[in-house]
């Protein structure tokens, strides 16, 4: 129904910003929550940041609280993450995804209906 394909991902170096996008193609007429999670070799997958369709609510992990900054373009049927002060364990690869419950923006990935591929970032220190 919805495929969602991640870019923007790439190699900088600690303090740097990176600006990650993650466009939708298909059904996306249909309203979505969207979330941004994380995935390093040996770990499991962890939730980054997520918003609501409308853009009213807004979820970050603490971790990243402060530093990034989720935002959409439903027009353009986009969902960005702005990095910045990026630090060596942030990196990862980077995967958005779609969930049918618009309403929320969900910590919990199994609330998510629709994944894409991943972008790598890797912050140097």
């Amino acid at each position: 129904q919805v495929q969602l394909v991640e870019s923007g991902g790439g190699l900088v170096q600690t303090g740097g910003s990176l600006n990650l996008s993650c466009a939708a193609s298909g059904r996306t007429f249909s309203r979505y929550s969207m979330g941004w999670f994380r995935q390093a070799p040996g770990n499991e997958r962890e939730f980054v940041a997520a918003v609501t369709w409308s853009g009213s609510s807004t979820n970050f992990a603490d971790s990243v609280k402060g530093r990034f900054t989720i935002s959409r373009d439903n027009a353009k049927n986009t969902v960005y993450l702005q990095m910045n002060s990026l630090k060596p364990e942030d990196t990862a690869v980077y995967y958005c995804a779609a969930a049918h419950t618009y309403y929320s923006a969900s910590r919990n990935p199994g609330m998510y209906d629709f994944w894409g591929q991943g972008t790598q970032v890797t912050v140097s220190s």
